[in-house]
């Protein structure tokens, strides 16, 4: 059928949401989700399973698929000597006379292991592939994935994560032999715009915790909601929240304009080309501090078990980590720029016409531009352009979109990575930027 208009964006905003109530489940969900467009690579092979991904009901049954009412998706790139650099894979794939292939390997993380179909990549006679993996064969014998644990993870307990020996599993090839790269690389963008756009979502979440614990916690006689520090604190923590969850979902929107197979808008290809990884380095890496932040908020309160903000704080690492580090991230940013120029000088102007009348998001504009002309934005000063670059559209954003003392606020604050929350210098309407974050009893 054909694309929904705004059908990313609603899911976005849905996803934002159910990340805040239990993070654990969120993993199956994005890798479900982000299965499609790989899928899409054999129309022929995926009719079935991609009718029943869609649907909307849960049905753990362990059978084949094609009993299944709906079906979940998990993924096995990772092994033993090199995690993102997958094209040292060392899985082996064989042709067999029935069509399918026979892989034979070791996957060091399996996530998920409990879904129905594995996406995995191997080394096929052509080069590096990709397959599709199913759990249950077609004649209701167990494929052979043969797991040998459960991953003892900092955070996210409430998803399992396995190693498994592939001893011989029937797998389906998806495209070409040697292609298994490229075939798999739509899938890893749309995972990566679900880890920005969980991290917004817990970053909400902590900060609607530590909001409601300071209008109702009472020290020296005055609710620390009331006290000009804290006020500090948590409007600072709200500008950056409100920052990340705009820009998830401008984000999102170019997703939209920019579907796999459809005629694309040109700035959405952009956007969605050069913001997935900037924004999942930007808002990921923020996270884990966020949320310290946030505990801290609480004082011994959020530091026991009893409530949720250490599991909540524990959660935040993996999103940074998983489906990319920030140093792939960024590195991926310079791919762009230096492949397709042409691409970020189409980002870059789309700023423009709320950068010039906005004298910090200016200068912000012209620091992205001049990084690229002094270093053609090298290596080491990667990290640096990208916060750059993410501060820059976060804050054409709020300019557009929020009231004038968030934007103002969050702008005053820039470059924000290298200072403490409420370490204000400037003068900012703390209270009316922590009024517009409280949530809604």
């Amino acid at each position: 059928s054909a694309p929904v208009a705004g059908a990313t964006v609603a899911r976005a905003a849905g996803f934002f949401m159910a990340c805040q109530a239990e993070a654990g489940h969120c993993c199956p969900v994005t890798m479900t989700h982000a299965a499609v467009p790989a899928l899409l690579v054999d129309q022929d092979l995926s009719r079935d399973w991609i009718q029943r991904l869609l649907s909307r009901q849960y049905d753990k049954s362990l059978v084949p698929v094609q009993e299944k009412t709906g079906i979940t998706f998990g993924m096995g790139m990772t092994e033993k000597q090199g995690g993102t650099d997958v094209r040292s894979n060392t899985t082996v794939a064989t042709p067999s006379d029935d069509g399918c292939y026979r892989l034979v390997g070791h996957k060091w993380f399996l996530s998920a292991p409990m879904s129905d179909a594995f996406l995995m990549l191997a080394q096929a006679p052509g080069g590096l592939s990709c397959f599709l993996v199913p759990r249950v064969l077609e004649n209701g014998a167990l494929n052979a994935l043969h797991l040998q644990r459960l991953k003892p993870k900092l955070g996210n307990r409430s998803n399992a994560s396995s190693e498994v020996e592939l001893r011989g599993a029937t797998a389906r090839l998806l495209g070409e032999e040697g292609r298994g790269v490229r075939n798999i690389l739509e899938m890893a963008t749309y995972t990566r715009l679900d880890c920005a756009i969980s991290s917004a979502g817990l970053m909400r979440m902590a900060l609607a915790l530590a909001l409601n614990h300071c209008a109702h916690r009472t020290v020296f006689q005055k609710k620390l909601i009331d006290q000009p520090m804290m006020q500090n604190v948590l409007a600072d923590m709200a500008l950056e929240s409100e920052a990340a969850t705009a820009l998830v979902m401008r984000l999102a929107r170019a997703y939209d304009g920019a579907i796999p197979g459809q005629p694309a808008d040109p700035l959405s290809a952009a956007y969605k080309r050069i913001m997935t990884p900037v924004a999942k380095y930007w808002i990921c890496k923020a996270a884990p501090r966020f949320a310290y932040e946030a505990m801290e908020c609480l004082g011994g309160n959020g530091y026991v078990e009893e409530g949720p903000m250490a599991r909540l704080f524990r959660e935040m690492p993996v999103n940074a980590i998983w489906e990319g580090s920030g140093n792939v991230m960024c590195l991926d940013v310079l791919r762009v720029i230096q492949r397709e120029p042409d691409l970020f000088e189409q980002l870059l102007s789309s700023f423009a016409p709320v950068a010039v009348r906005v004298p910090a998001l200016n200068r912000l504009k012209e620091r992205v531009e001049t990084l690229i002309q002094e270093s053609e934005v090298s290596e080491p000063g990667a990290r640096l352009f990208v916060e750059c670059l993410a501060e820059l559209a976060s804050g054409v954003l709020l300019v557009e979109s929020a009231p004038t003392e968030v934007s103002d606020g969050f702008l005053s604050g820039t470059v924000r990575s290298t200072k403490h929350y409420g370490a204000f210098d400037y003068s900012v309407d703390a209270l009316a930027i922590v009024e517009r974050a409280m949530p809604v009893s």
